[in-house]
C-alpha cells in the first residue's frame, strides 16, 4: 500500500503539470476583474512549481463571486463581522466512524442531491475569508462534493442508473484504500407535459435586502422567462399571514407574472406554515397530470408565527408530499438564516436544497440545470452498500450522516428516500481498511463463508443496490452494480477534486480522521482536480479557497 501511495503522489505530480498547461493557470492575462493567488503550494510530496491562477470575472462567465469582488462587503445589505456566524442556526453533525464489516456489513442511506453547504460556505468565506469562521455544522461533505459534475458511468439501456468507480490509496491514510462512486441518474427521452409550479416566497421583514427577496425575485424572473404556453405560475407569499398573488397563470404570460413579482416586499413576521399550506393548496389547484408540479420557497428560513419548530414543521411537509406535489428549497440571506430549518424542510419533502448566494448561483439552479433540479425522474432513491468480508474488514463512509437509514428500511416502500433529477449525479466516498483472512457466521447475506460462493470473483469488494420509485408510482424498483477491488492506474481530475474536497471539510471540522490531511494538502489535490469537467466553477472555487488558506489562522505560512 506504502509504493502504491507513493505511486499515488507521482501521478498526482504530474498529473497537476499537464493541468496547469493545458488550463493556463499560469496565464499572464488580466483584467479589471481579475484576483490572483501567486505563492507556491508545496507539500507532502506533491512537487510542482509555483503558479498564477487567476479567476474571470467577466460578464460572460459564470463567476461565482459578486459583481465586483474588491467592492464584495459593500454590496451585502450589512456589514458582517468576521466571525460572527453565530446567530446563524445549524444542526450538529456526528461523523460517521469505522465500522467492521463482519458486524455491520450494510451501509445504508437515501440519497441526498442537496448543494446547500458549498454556497453557503462560498458565502461565509466571502464575508469573512477565514476557516477558522466557519460552523462546522456548515458543513455538509456530500454537499461540497455534489455540488460540481464528474465523469458519468457508461449508460446501459435497461437501467435508470449508471455507475462509475475509482480506487486508490487514501491520500491522507496510505494504509487505506479511497472509493468513489458516482451514481448518475440516466437522461430519458420524455415528452414534456408542463411544469406546475408555485413560487412561495418569505415577505417577512428579515428577507429585506439585495442579497434575499431582491436576489429571490430577480431568480423567479430567470426562471419566468424560461416558461411557456404549456407551464402554470403562481405565487404565494408569507409575512403576518399568507397571500396568493397570483395562481395558475400560463408560463407563456412572462410580462404578467415579473408584474406580480415586482409587487412583492418585506415586512413583518414570519408565518412559514401558513404560506407552506397555501401553496400545497395552491398547486393541487393547478395540478398537471403528468407533469413537475412543485413548490419552490424562497426564505431565510427563520419562521417565527404558526408552526415554528423543526417536527412540526417537517410533519407538515410529509403530510403535503403525499398529493404529489414535489418541493425545492431555496436559502438567502445571512444573520438570522437558519440553514437548520431549510434542510429539514427539503429532507422531509423529498425535495432538493440550494443556498443562493448571488445572481449567477440563481441562474445555476433555475435556468442552467432547471432540468435535473426540477424535473424528477426517480423519487424514494435509497442506496445500500453490502461489503465483502473477505476483501474489506473496515469501512467508514465519509458525509451523508444525516441521511442514514436503517438496513432494513431499504425494502420498506413506506420509508422515504430522496428525489432525483434527469442527469443528477451522487457521488459517494468510502475510506476502507483491507482484508486478510475472515470467517463470519450466516446472516443471509451474499458475502458469507459457509456459503458458495465458487462464483463470485475474489476481488469482488462489495455490490451496490439502488432501490427507487417512478415518480408517480408507489412500488419500488431494484438495480444492482458490482464493485471490484482492484486499483485503478491513473489518478482522474474527478478523484483529486474530491479527495480535495474532503480534505477541505475535514480540516474545517476538525475530524479526528484527518490523518495527514492539512489544508495545504487539500488545496494540492484541488488544484490537481481543476480538470476539464465543470472547469470554471471549479477554478473559481479553487482559488477563493486559496485565499482562504492564507487569511485563516492555519494558513500557508503557519504550515510550511
Amino acid at each position: 500500500m506504502k509504493n502504491a501511495s507513493k505511486l499515488l503522489s507521482t501521478v498526482l505530480s504530474f498529473t497537476l503539470a499537464i493541468t496547469l498547461i493545458l488550463t493556463g493557470c499560469s496565464s499572464s492575462e488580466s483584467n479589471d476583474k481579475t484576483t490572483t493567488c501567486t505563492e507556491s503550494v508545496n507539500n507532502s510530496g506533491y512537487s510542482y512549481p509555483a503558479t498564477e491562477s487567476t479567476v474571470d470575472y467577466s460578464d460572460d462567465a459564470p463567476s461565482i463571486y459578486f459583481d465586483n469582488y474588491e467592492n464584495r462587503e459593500s454590496q451585502l445589505s450589512e456589514s458582517v463581522t468576521p466571525g460572527k456566524f453565530k446567530t446563524e442556526e445549524y444542526n450538529d453533525i456526528k461523523e460517521s466512524g469505522f465500522r467492521k464489516v463482519l458486524l455491520s456489513p450494510l451501509s445504508t442511506f437515501a440519497a441526498d442531491v442537496d448543494t446547500g453547504s458549498l454556497t453557503n460556505l462560498r458565502r461565509m468565506l466571502n464575508q469573512s475569508a477565514s476557516f477558522s469562521d466557519i460552523p462546522s455544522g456548515a458543513i455538509r461533505t456530500e454537499e461540497l462534493i455534489n455540488y460540481f459534475d464528474y465523469t458519468a458511468g457508461q449508460k446501459k439501456d435497461d437501467e435508470k442508473f449508471s455507475l462509475r468507480t475509482e480506487l486508490h490509496p487514501c491520500p491522507w491514510n496510505e494504509d487505506n484504500g479511497l472509493l468513489m462512486m458516482t451514481v448518475t441518474a440516466n437522461e430519458e427521452d420524455m415528452d414534456y407535459v408542463g411544469s406546475n409550479f408555485v413560487f412561495l416566497v418569505d415577505t417577512s421583514g428579515s428577507m429585506y435586502g439585495r442579497d434575499r427577496l431582491t436576489l429571490a425575485v430577480k431568480g423567479f424572473k430567470l426562471l419566468t422567462d424560461s416558461m411557456t404556453a404549456k407551464d402554470r405560475v403562481s405565487i404565494v407569499t408569507y409575512s403576518g399571514s399568507s397571500e396568493v398573488i397570483l395562481s395558475g397563470a400560463s408560463g407563456d404570460n412572462h410580462d404578467l407574472i415579473k408584474s406580480h413579482l415586482d409587487m412583492l416586499e418585506a415586512s413583518g413576521g414570519t408565518w412559514g406554515s401558513g404560506g407552506i399550506n397555501a401553496a400545497y393548496n395552491c398547486a393541487v389547484e393547478n395540478f398537471i397530470p403528468g407533469g413537475n408540479n412543485r413548490v419552490i420557497i424562497a426564505s431565510d428560513g427563520d419562521m417565527n408565527l404558526g408552526i415554528t419548530d423543526q417536527s412540526g414543521l417537517t410533519d407538515l411537509i410529509r403530510e403535503k408530499k403525499e398529493s404529489g406535489v414535489f418541493l425545492t428549497v431555496l436559502g438567502f440571506g445571512f444573520g438570522n438564516y437558519s440553514d437548520a430549518n431549510m434542510e429539514f424542510i427539503a429532507d422531509a419533502g423529498n425535495g432538493n436544497y440550494y443556498y443562493i448566494d448571488c445572481i449567477e448561483e440563481a441562474k445555476r439552479v433555475l435556468v442552467d440545470k432547471l432540468k435535473s433540479t426540477t424535473v424528477t425522474v426517480a423519487k424514494d432513491v435509497k442506496f445500500q452498500v453490502e461489503f465483502n468480508p473477505a476483501v474489506v474488514s473496515e469501512y467508514r463512509q465519509i458525509g451523508y450522516e444525516n441521511r442514514q437509514m436503517a438496513a432494513e428500511d431499504f425494502n420498506n416502500d413506506k420509508k422515504d428516500g430522496g428525489e432525483v433529477g434527469a442527469g443528477t449525479q451522487v457521488t459517494v466516498l468510502y475510506e476502507i481498511s483491507f482484508a486478510g483472512e475472515n470467517t463470519s457466521e450466516d446472516s443471509g447475506l451474499k458475502y458469507q463463508k459457509n456459503k458458495l460462493l465458487s462464483d463470485i470473483p475474489a476481488n469482488e469488494m462489495l455490490t451496490l443496490s439502488v432501490r427507487y420509485k417512478e415518480p408517480a408510482a408507489d412500488t419500488s424498483v431494484l438495480e444492482k452494480h458490482i464493485v471490484l477491488s482492484d486499483m485503478d492506474d491513473a489518478v482522474t481530475s474527478d478523484f483529486a477534486w474530491v479527495s480535495g474536497i474532503t480534505e477541505l471539510s475535514m480540516n474545517i471540522r476538525g475530524s479526528e480522521y484527518i490523518g495527514t490531511s492539512t489544508y495545504i494538502t487539500a488545496l494540492d489535490l484541488l488544484t490537481v482536480g481543476t480538470g476539464e469537467k465543470d472547469f470554471i466553477a471549479k477554478r473559481n472555487f479553487r482559488d477563493l479557497i486559496c485565499e482562504a488558506v492564507y487569511d485563516t489562522e492555519y494558513s500557508l505560512r503557519g504550515q510550511i
